[in-house]
């Protein structure tokens, strides 16, 4: 990797708590991140799947949507603003009830995955949505979604005066609840807008690790006062890039760029479940008539966990059948801490991707036995409830 200097990269606003805690430093999404602190990557895994992890992901892009006029009326509201929000997406947006959040994914013209994003209800706002989209594509997704509000609605961004912080694991709740304890009453991939010391916070109960968790968008002027609350707490303990790659991908969750690109369908991806039934009925959203045809079994690949006896299979990895075909590729890959074991995310030809599959990963050119399993690999632990 090429040597880089602070001035080359977005710093967060939680920059100097990582130099501080002596977070190695990396360049990620152009943003210069955290990739491990002094502990390693594996006792930060660990600590996450046992206490709390708290991760700066202020790189993400949060955002508001609003109605320029929004009626008041906030069922009309919702409805007009679905509207135009739908055009980019397969879901379903305009049944989300106020607070619900819904993963979805922008797609392109021929059902490619533009990026995977979360938009949310407000709980209290009329005509407005929060959106979360990835780091490295928010630029451009951003612009694809004001060209799609036209002179109706804006688009507010919230990544450059906001920080914002994930805590996740079983003790973030218990953890949270000291802090913000109306955030307790939150299910999963639900939000509200509440306050930490007066200050205003948008609390989603959601996270990128399988756990039960928080993130948090707080005013950029106090995000280091909010990340030394949460240090206070013997339970929580910063966690880097590396130990939240490794959990995502213990959890089964694509990786955008790796898992998920400007190819690879909702389908091919394993991600039928985002293709929301009244979009499906209606065929009104991009690509569908690929998208379709592949729900009814006209796919060309489709993605797998595996595991990987050996050493692990890094992204690029080709996967083969039993007699050294190429049938596939690894799109992500690495060492499981939860489970002893390598693991990967990979695609493969259809008939090669039922569970129980015996196939072979080559790493370093030599074939390691593998296996198709399901995922995710380690059973989410989300904390669901009705709304």
């Amino acid at each position: 990797m090429a040597p880089f200097g602070p001035e080359d990269l977005h710093q967060t606003p939680l920059y100097e708590k990582h130099v501080i805690a002596g977070g190695r430093i990396v360049p990620f999404g152009g943003y210069a991140l955290p990739v491990q602190y002094p502990s390693g990557i594996m006792n930060e895994h660990k600590w996450t799947r046992e206490n709390a992890g708290l991760f700066d992901v202020s790189h993400m892009g949060p955002s508001f949507v609003r109605l320029k006029s929004p009626s008041g009326d906030p069922e009309a509201d919702h409805a007009s603003i679905s509207a135009l929000i739908e055009p980019l997406i397969c879901g379903d947006i305009a049944s989300l009830k106020p607070g619900q959040i819904r993963y979805s994914l922008l797609l392109n013209d021929a059902g490619g995955t533009v990026d995977d994003l979360m938009i949310a209800r407000s709980p209290d706002q009329s005509g407005v949505l929060y959106v979360v989209v990835n780091a490295g594509t928010k630029d451009g997704d951003f612009a694809l979604i004001e060209q799609a509000l036209g002179d109706t609605a804006e688009l507010g961004r919230a990544d450059h005066n906001n920080a914002l912080l994930a805590v996740q694991g079983p003790e973030a709740v218990n953890v949270i609840a000291g802090l913000i304890p109306d955030a307790v009453a939150l299910g999963f991939m639900t939000h509200a807008n509440l306050s930490w010391n007066t200050i205003p916070v948008t609390i989603s109960r959601a996270g990128y690790t399988g756990e039960d968790g928080f993130e948090i968008l707080i005013p950029a002027a106090h995000a280091e006062d909010f990340w030394d609350a949460l240090l206070t707490d013997d339970r929580v303990k910063p966690i880097g890039l590396g130990a939240r790659d490794s959990l995502r991908l213990e959890a089964g969750l694509p990786l955008y760029g790796h898992d998920l690109d400007e190819t690879i369908s909702p389908i091919e991806a394993g991600l039928g479940f985002a293709v929301a039934k009244r979009r499906r009925e209606a065929a009104d959203f991009p690509g569908a008539q690929r998208i379709l045809a592949e729900r009814e079994g006209q796919l060309s690949r489709k993605r797998v966990g595996l595991f990987i006896e050996g050493a692990p299979a890094r992204e690029g990895a080709e996967i083969t059948d039993a007699d050294g075909a190429v049938i596939g590729v690894v799109t992500s890959g690495g060492f499981a801490p939860s489970l002893n074991k390598a693991i990967a995310l990979g695609f493969v030809k259809p008939e090669y991707a039922a569970i129980g599959t015996k196939l072979q990963v080559l790493v370093r050119n030599r074939a390691q036995a593998a296996e198709v399993v399901e995922t995710p690999f380690v059973p989410h632990r989300y904390f669901r409830k009705t709304i």
